[in-house]
This record gives structure tokens, sequence and C-alpha cells, in this order.
């Protein structure tokens, strides 16, 4: 018997079956971080976009969840200034994933499939993400928490992506609201998309701890979006990156705190 969706979901909130490797990108060039099970080949990778001005070190949680369910993933550390391009950014998303399929890593018993490579990030993150889903064929899926409007823009690039993707927004958030951001990326998808707005989740919600740039940037890590997030990007990864159809269930319903929105009337 197919499990319930709400099975799932306290499934997934629980850490996966596999110990974790930390690492440093640095240690290949570029500066970020890189975490992975203990050993595995052909695994598949998420390359993740951190906020703006934000340290990788702020999602280490999820990249440790993500890990600790089979997946490899890097996260640059680059584009930290104020001034941070969302272009070159995108271009190192797309070499940190160069880097998951070209380098064995841990003891060189991990290795990653091209075939399935992701993309995630958060905030400038988030669509500097979707910029570099749009130029690179290889990426599969690609999942958002309150993405920005980026230069060159997040929303004309989402149209030429055609994987699936998986937005979460939230609706207090007064720095990207949902509505002008994740709501017209993912309308604005040329795949399979869906939108889940998190109602009393800001901005920087989906971050982990305490920064500087809260003097800046309104909003404070919750522990409710950091759980529902960390699920939800574990299913949606699991179901179009290793295959695991079982969780199929939970990305089709409505969970309670992250129900699906309907996108459809803003597109022309």
């Amino acid at each position: 018997m197919a499990s319930k969706p709400k099975h799932l979901l306290e499934e997934l909130t629980h850490r996966g079956p596999h110990q974790v490797l930390r690492g440093d990108l640095a240690l290949v060039g570029l500066p970020g971080l890189v975490l992975a099970p203990r050993s595995g080949l052909g695994l598949p990778a998420v390359a993740f976009g951190h906020g703006w001005m934000q340290p990788p070190a702020r999602y280490l949680g999820l990249f440790r969840h993500l890990a600790s369910w089979g997946f490899v993933v890097a996260a640059p550390g680059t584009q930290r200034s104020p001034l941070g391009s969302a272009r070159l950014y995108a271009a190192d998303l797309r070499t940190a994933l160069d880097v998951c399929v070209g380098v064995r890593l841990g003891a060189g018993d991990i290795s990653v499939d091209q075939s399935r490579l992701a993309l995630a990030g958060h905030s400038t993150g988030a669509g500097a993400a979707v910029l570099a889903a749009a130029d690179d064929t290889r990426v599969r899926a690609v999942a958002t928490m309150a993405a920005s409007q980026v230069k060159p823009f997040a929303t004309d690039a989402a149209a030429r992506c055609s994987m699936p993707s998986l937005h979460l927004a939230g609706g207090a958030d007064l720095v990207a609201p949902p509505v002008g951001h994740s709501r017209l990326i993912a309308a604005n998808w040329g795949g399979e998309t869906q939108l889940r707005v998190l109602p009393k989740v800001d901005h920087m919600g989906f971050a982990e701890g305490r920064h500087w740039t809260g003097l800046l940037i309104p909003g404070s890590s919750n522990h409710a979006a950091l759980r529902l997030s960390r699920a939800l990007l574990t299913a949606f990864f699991l179901v179009h990156l290793a295959g695991e159809d079982r969780f199929r269930p939970l990305l089709a319903a409505d969970v309670k705190g992250a129900p699906i929105e309907d996108t459809t009337e803003l597109v022309a």
C-alpha cells in the first residue's frame, strides 16, 4: 500500500540512511562547501546558490540532510559582496556541477552521474540558479526558496527551462514578495512547475541561524520553514534525480503550512 503524503513528509523530516562527509570546494579552486554521502558511485548532485551576502554555512543543515539521503551538494561561496553578479554566480554554479562530475570525492570512492544534476538556491542565489539552468542542458531539476528577481531577469530565463521545478516562497516576505518574484518565475517556467507559499515565513526564514546581515535584511530563521523545505526539496530531488517514485504523492499533495498555489492565471 502506498504511503500517505503526511507519512512521507514525516519520513523525510528525518535524516536519511547515509553517513555524511564535509569538504571544501577551495581544494579544487572554487571557494565553498561540498557535502556527500560517505561513499557511492553514480550519485546525483545539487549545486546550491546562497542568498544575498550570505555564507554557504547558513544552509549547512539542508546540505547535510540532502547528503544523508544520497546527494552530493556543492555550494560555491563566491559573489558575496553587496554588488555580487547573478550572471557570474550562475557560471560558478555550473562550475560547481563540473567539479562534482569531474572530480572523485572522498577517498576516490564517491562519483557523480552527469545525467543526474540539479540546481537549487535561496534569494538571489535562487535567481542565479534559474539563470544557470537556462544555459545548462545537463540540469534535470531546479528548486528555489524565496527566489529574488535578478539581472539578467530570472523570469525571462525561466521560460527557457524545460526541466521540472519546485518553488517555495514566504507569504510574509517583504524583500521578494512571492507575487512579484517566485510566482512570476513559476508562471513563466517552460516545463513542469510547482509553487508553494509558506504563509508566515519571511525572506530569511529559509536560512539557518544568525548573521550580521540581519541588520540589513528583514526576517529571521524559521524552524518550521527549515523543516518543510528540507523535506520537500529532498522529495523533489529523490523523485526527479534518483527515480524514487514512492515520494511522488508528497509532491502532488497540499502540505500543512505549504499549500500548492495556482499560477495559471498569470500566464498570458
